[in-house]
């Protein structure tokens, strides 16, 4: 794995109570969990880092996983229920969704057909090639609509690295959720270094981790960041916390 640290400690060892407010576990519903079983193995694992509460990111985007609030809250209850079957209550598992801006985003957000993260809080991504052409207006629209966007892993929109003052603008007008595993080189050494250089510059106001599967998982159990960031990332896991628990 990509390393530029001198001295590195576990990011694990900070992520004990954490609030993770973006993942994918919910079940057979986008492309994380397949089963309840896949869910409880992806569970168990965050219990050993001490994350017990939860709130489950399922995508919605037209063309591939077009979501609604039913079928994200059916995903949540079945997983319930499958938890509850098994003993383990020690979850907190709460639903929202990861929001692509695409062009049926918008007759969502005009319909107030939207799962917020909590109060007026609202997850929205882009796709990796290209960012929409109107993203200001939608962003602005998520506003007007009473909401709060957070913009997933703003860091790993990789046509912004060389327009760093593109952040400054979008900071702006909404907040910033950073990918636990960016900052450690998952991603790729271009993501890593513009996640660095936001985290320093205090830009991101949320940690998530954004797993999909196991390989995510273990490598966040391994994941090491450098002692000069930890204030930083001290803020926003605490800030990630006491805003979403």
């Amino acid at each position: 794995m990509f390393s530029i640290f001198s001295s590195k400690k576990l990011l694990a060892s900070r992520l004990g109570e954490f609030t993770d407010i973006h993942n994918h576990i919910l079940p057979g519903i986008d492309d994380g969990a397949k089963t309840p079983e896949d869910s409880l193995q992806l569970l168990s694992h965050f219990k050993e880092l001490g994350i017990t509460n939860l709130i489950c990111t399922p995508h919605t985007m037209s063309d591939f996983h077009p979501n609604t609030p039913e079928t994200i809250t059916d995903a949540k209850k079945r997983l319930q229920e499958f938890l509850a079957e098994k003993s383990h209550n020690e979850f907190q598992i709460r639903a929202s969704s990861e929001y692509m801006m695409d062009s049926a985003f918008t007759d969502l957000l005009e319909a107030k057909i939207i799962l917020p993260l909590k109060d007026q809080f609202v997850l929205v991504e882009m796709s990796y090639l290209q960012p929409p052409v109107n993203l200001r207006e939608i962003l602005f629209k998520i506003g007007n609509a009473g909401f709060i966007p957070v913009l997933a892993h703003p860091e790993r929109y990789a046509f912004y690295h060389s327009k760093y003052s593109t952040y400054t603008e979008l900071k702006s007008i909404c907040k910033f959720q950073l990918n636990a595993l960016s900052i450690t080189g998952y991603y790729g050494p271009g993501i890593a270094k513009t996640a660095l250089k936001l985290l320093e510059d205090g830009m991101f106001d949320f940690l998530g981790t954004d797993t999909h599967h196991m390989r995510h998982i273990e490598n966040l159990k391994k994941a090491k960041y450098s002692g000069k960031h930890e204030q930083a990332l001290d803020r926003i896991i605490n800030n990630t916390t006491a805003t979403f628990s």
